[in-house]
C-alpha cells in the first residue's frame, strides 16, 4: 500500500448553499483519508470552492453585490460545513485565491507554449449552469439542458481554443493501459465510448463576461472556468512541501461531471508536460436521490420537500454527525445512485449502530464490574473451546474482507463486514449465554466469554472508525483505550486478534449510540420536514401508503402463499405480453434491510451503461444473501419504480414460484450474458 495517499473531493460551485450531494463526496473523502491513514499512509485531503463563472456574475447581481463578496459569503458556508461533518481537510482551496489564479496562468502558458493553444470563433449552445456548451441531441424536448432542465443559451464569441482533438489517441490508450484511471467501468466505458466517437477541440476563454482569471497577455478574455477549476487539485500542491503527494491517488467526482475530469484534465496535464504524472484514478459516484430526482440546488427540491430536508447542517444537529457519516457510506454502493432519507439514517443508526454494536458492549460491561473487578479478564489459551476459536477464525476473515473491500472503494460493502463482525459477536454471546454461566458460577468460562466479546466491540470499533470517528472513540473509551491515531508506517488496522489487553480497566458509561423512543424520534423527524415517511410498522413489512398487495412473490414485501389449485387467469393477448420486457440479470450483492425481515436489496447486472440496477425483493424467508450474490436470474426490466418507503425503491422485479418460506427463482438452464432478451 502506497505511503502517501492524496485524495481530493471536486470544489463546489458557490452558486448556492451546501447540500447533502455535497456531503456525500465530501465524507466519502475524509473516509478514505482516515483508512488510509489506519493503515499507515501519510495522507492529504484537500476540498474547495469553485468561485468564477457567468453564474456567479448573475447570482451576484442579482443580490445587488460584487461577485467577491458572494463567493466569500457562500465559500464560508463550505468551509464550515467540514468540522460539522467530522471532515479534516489538509487544505481548502479557493478559485479566487492569488495561489491558484497565478497557478493557473502559469499553466495556461504551459499549455500555449506546447501549442496547443489557439484563437478562433465559437458558436453554440450553452448552459450558464453547467458552464458548459451542448450539442442538440444532448437536450431535452424543448430545448432544456438535461442536468438542470432549463433553457440553454446561444452563444457565439470570438475564444480560445485547446486542441483537444489532438490527444485522442493518447487518451484512448491512458485508458487502454490504466483501466484504473476511471472506475467503477461503466463509467469507464463510457468516456471511452465518448472519446471514440471523435473529440472536437475545445472552447477555453470567454469573452462575454469578466468575473474569471485573465487570459494571460489577452485581457479581454477570461479562462474558462473549467480550465480554471480542474487545475486546483495542482495549484494547490504546486511549489510547496505538498507536492510530494502529487499526482492524486483518488479524485472523488459525480457522475455529471466525470466528462470533465476523465477527458479534457488529463489532456490538459499531457498538453502541459505532466503526462508522466497524471491522477491514478478519476472515480464516480451516483446520484443521491429524493423522490427519484437528484439532491442539489437545481432544478430544485421543491418536488420533494415534505420527504425531509437536505440540508446537511439540519441534519446533523438534529441526529449527529456520525450517524449522518454512516448513512452516506452504509446505504448506497458507491458508483451507484440511491434513494436518500432522513427515516433511513435513523433506521440505520438505530439497527445497525445501537442495537447491534452499541448493544454488544451494553451486555458485556456489566460483567465486567460485577465478576472481574472492573478489568478485562486474561483468557488462557489452553481455556479456548471450538467456539471460541471459530469467532476468531471469523472475525479474523470479516477484517480482511473489509480492507479488500476499503481498497476497493466498496465502502457500502465494508461496513456490511463490520457490523457482520458485531452481529458475529451477538451470535457468540449468545450461544454461550454468560449469564448462565455466572448462574453456575463458572467464573473461568465466564472470563474468556466476556473477553471475547469485547475483543469483538474493539475490532468493530477501529473498523469504524474511517466513519463514526467521535462514536468509535466513545467505544474504545468505555472499553479502556485510547482512540484511534494514525501513526506514519504503522498499520493499525484490527488484522491481529489481542489488542485488548487483559486487566484492561473498563470505563462504562451512558449508551454510545442512546435510544429514542418513539415519541423523540418523530420530534426529530417532524423537526427535519419529514412528514410523509412512515415510522418502522411492527405491523406489516408493506409500506403504509399502499395496502394493496401485488401479485409478484419475487418483489412484493409479503408474497402471497401459492395456491392450492390452479387460479384461472384472464386471457391476454400476445401484443399484451410483448409489452412485458424480461431479461437475464445476475446478482451482484445482496443484503438484508433492517427490521424487514422479508425483504432484501439486491444489485443486479443487466448488462446496462448505467449500471446495476437496484431490487428489493420479498424474498429473505427462503435466500440468505449469501447464497444470491452470483445467481443468474430473470428480471422484469421495464416495470415502473416501486418506493417500499425510507429510501427504498425497486427497479425490477425478480421472477420467483412458491411459497414466500420456499419460493425458487426463475433462472436458466445455461449462463447467459446479463441483459439477454428473454422471450
Amino acid at each position: 500500500m502506497n505511503q502517501r495517499f492524496y485524495v481530493t473531493t471536486p470544489i463546489y460551485y458557490v452558486n448556492g448553499s451546501p447540500h447533502i450531494g455535497h456531503a456525500y463526496t465530501t465524507v466519502a473523502a475524509d473516509a478514505l483519508a482516515r483508512y488510509r491513514g489506519l493503515r499507515g499512509a501519510t495522507t492529504r485531503l484537500l476540498t474547495g470552492t469553485d468561485e468564477h463563472g457567468q453564474k456567479i456574475e448573475r447570482e451576484a447581481a442579482k443580490r445587488g453585490v460584487p461577485p467577491q463578496a458572494f463567493a466569500d459569503e457562500v465559500s464560508a458556508r463550505f468551509r464550515e460545513l467540514c468540522p460539522k461533518l467530522g471532515v479534516r481537510p489538509d487544505d481548502f482551496i479557493r478559485t479566487t485565491e492569488p495561489r491558484h489564479i497565478e497557478g493557473v496562468q502559469k499553466w495556461w502558458r504551459r499549455c500555449r507554449d506546447a501549442g496547443d493553444l489557439y484563437k478562433g470563433t465559437y458558436k453554440g449552445l450553452y448552459c450558464v449552469a453547467c458552464e458548459g456548451y451542448k450539442t442538440e441531441k444532448e437536450l431535452l424536448p424543448g430545448g432544456l439542458c438535461p442536468v438542470h432542465e432549463r433553457p440553454v443559451d446561444t452563444l457565439e464569441e470570438e475564444t480560445w481554443f485547446f486542441r483537444l482533438s489532438k490527444y485522442q489517441d493518447a487518451l484512448l490508450k491512458l485508458y487502454a493501459d490504466h483501466p484504473e484511471f476511471v472506475q467503477p467501468e461503466t463509467r469507464r466505458n463510457e468516456i471511452v465510448s465518448f472519446v471514440r466517437s471523435g473529440l472536437e477541440d475545445l472552447s477555453v476563454s470567454r469573452s462575454n463576461f469578466t468575473w474569471g482569471i485573465p487570459v494571460p497577455d489577452d485581457p479581454g478574455h477570461v479562462i474558462y472556468v473549467w480550465f480554471d477549476a480542474l487545475f486546483n487539485y495542482l495549484t494547490a500542491v504546486d511549489g510547496t512541501a505538498a507536492m510530494s503527494f502529487w499526482p492524486p491517488d483518488v479524485q472523488l467526482v459525480a457522475k455529471d461531471i466525470v466528462r470533465f475530469h476523465a477527458v479534457y484534465w488529463p489532456a490538459f496535464l499531457m498538453s502541459a508536460g505532466m503526462g508522466d504524472r497524471l491522477p491514478r484514478t478519476i472515480w464516480t459516484h451516483g446520484y443521491l436521490l429524493t423522490g427519484g430526482r437528484k439532491t442539489s440546488k437545481t432544478p430544485g427540491v421543491t418536488a420533494v420537500k415534505t420527504r425531509g430536508t437536505t440540508d446537511p447542517v439540519r441534519i446533523v444537529d438534529a441526529l449527529g454527525a456520525d450517524a449522518l457519516r454512516y448513512y452516506l457510506l452504509r446505504e448506497v454502493a458507491f458508483g451507484q445512485d440511491g434513494e436518500f432519507s432522513i427515516q433511513g439514517i435513523v433506521s440505520r443508526a438505530r439497527s445497525e449502530l445501537g442495537e447491534t454494536i452499541g448493544n454488544l458492549l451494553h451486555r458485556a460491561l456489566p460483567f465486567v464490574g460485577k465478576y472481574f473487578d472492573g478489568r478485562v479478564p486474561a483468557v488462557p489459551a489452553e481455556a479456548l473451546t471450538e467456539a471460541d476459536t471459530a469467532l476468531r477464525d471469523r472475525v479474523t476473515a470479516l477484517v480482511r474482507e473489509s480492507g479488500e473491500a476499503w481498497d476497493a472503494f466498496s465502502m457500502h460493502r465494508a461496513l456490511e463486514l463490520t457490523i457482520d463482525v458485531a452481529r458475529a459477536g451477538n451470535r457468540y454471546f449468545d450461544d454461550t449465554a454468560p449469564w448462565k454461566l455466572a448462574k453456575a458460577g463458572d467464573v473461568t468460562r465466564l472470563g474468556v466469554v466476556i473477553a471475547q466479546v469485547l475483543e469483538v466491540v474493539r475490532i468493530a470499533a477501529v473498523m469504524l472508525s474511517p466513519v463514526i470517528p467521535e462514536r468509535s472513540d466513545a467505544l474504545l473509551h468505555q472499553l479502556g483505550l485510547d482512540p484511534v491515531a494514525p501513526a506514519a508506517g504503522a498499520d493499525q488496522w484490527p488484522t491481529a486478534w489481542g489488542g485488548l489487553a487483559a486487566h484492561t480497566a473498563v470505563r462504562p458509561g451512558a449508551p454510545v449510540f442512546p435510544k429514542l423512543d418513539a415519541e423523540a424520534e418523530a420530534r426529530i423527524l417532524a423537526s427535519l420536514d419529514v412528514r410523509d415517511e412512515p415510522l418502522v410498522s411492527t405491523e406489516t413489512d408493506k409500506p403504509m401508503s399502499d395496502p394493496t398487495p401485488t401479485p409478484a412473490a419475487a418483489t412484493t414485501p409479503a408474497a402471497p402463499a401459492a395456491p392450492a389449485v390452479a387460479e384461472t387467469v384472464a386471457e391476454i393477448q400476445y401484443d399484451d405480453f410483448a409489452k412485458v420486457d424480461l431479461r437475464a440479470g445476475r446478482v451482484l450483492t445482496a443484503e438484508r434491510i433492517p427490521r424487514k425481515d422479508k425483504l432484501l436489496k439486491l444489485s443486479v447486472d443487466l448488462g446496462e451503461a448505467s449500471g446495476p440496477r437496484q431490487i428489493i425483493a420479498g424474498i429473505a424467508l427462503s435466500f440468505t444473501p449469501e447464497a444470491l450474490v452470483g445467481a443468474q436470474v430473470v428480471v422484469v426490466a421495464n416495470l415502473a419504480p416501486r418506493d417500499f418507503g425510507k429510501g427504498l425503491v425497486s427497479h425490477g422485479m425478480l421472477l420467483a414460484a412458491g411459497p414466500s418460506d420456499g419460493l425458487a427463482l426463475g433462472t436458466f438452464a445455461r449462463d447467459v450474458p446479463p441483459g439477454t432478451r428473454v422471450k
